[in-house]
């Protein structure tokens, strides 16, 4: 179960920052992801192990088995630091990039880089960087000459909203660099308390597995008994 919501977490990431990719440049915040998805994996095979381990009572099993659970929750220890760097690294790296995404706005051909736009200020109820009034720089906006912002700018609530700046209660007040920092520190935590829980139930399961393996190790032997020259 703790692999698969492991691995659930880390896909969730995945999908997640696919919508946010175009303001968030630099891949290896994806590192923590691809890391927890591998030890949801590791982990499945390693419940087995335990499993099996423990009701064999082998020694060697458990032994095996609380050694990889001890790897496994030094790579999570570095899943929640890599988590740290990569969270305030973020909003440098959404300042970085935002206007260069903004000024390639294209919305009579859109591209790739526009549909993300446009898909990050319905989703997150945004328009422009810090407010509507940024489209006014954009070569889209001097290009149209038709003093509007894109129609995802738009209130959802309003169905006769052109995107006129003439109009601006009929649109979003706030900027969506903030809410794509908020967004994109809000899934790193994910991994990062997502990995803290379960070492947590690492060093339960460590903890379980050096019981048995005490309990075990203090069982009374076997011994052979020779009584009158007859095994008993």
């Amino acid at each position: 179960a703790a692999a698969g919501i492991l691995c659930y977490v880390g896909a969730y990431v995945f999908i997640t920052y696919d919508d946010y990719d175009h303001f968030f440049e630099d891949v290896y915040t994806l590192i923590p992801a691809v890391i927890i998805i591998a030890v949801g994996t590791l982990l499945f095979i390693i419940g087995l192990i335990g499993c099996c381990a423990t009701i064999r009572e082998s020694r060697c099993g458990l032994a095996t088995f609380v050694i990889i659970l001890l790897l496994v929750f030094i790579t999570e220890v570095v899943v929640v630091v890599l988590g740290y760097i990569y969270r305030a690294k973020v909003e440098d790296e959404v300042d970085h990039s935002i206007r260069n995404v903004y000024n390639g706005y294209n919305g009579t051909n859109p591209d790739a880089a526009s549909r993300a736009i446009d898909y990050v200020q319905r989703q997150l109820r945004c328009c422009g960087i810090h407010n509507y009034s940024d489209w006014e720089n954009t070569v889209w906006f001097k290009q149209t000459k038709n003093n509007s912002v894109p129609l995802s700018c738009c209130k959802a609530t309003l169905s006769n909203c052109t995107g006129s700046l003439t109009r601006p209660m009929d649109l979003y007040s706030e900027g969506c660099e903030a809410l794509v920092v908020k967004k994109l520190q809000e899934i790193m935590m994910y991994v990062i308390w997502a990995a803290l829980a379960f070492a947590a139930i690492q060093l339960l399961g460590m903890l379980c597995a050096c019981i048995v393996l005490c309990r075990r190790s203090r069982d009374p032997a076997y011994e052979l008994l020779i009584t009158g020259g007859t095994y008993a």
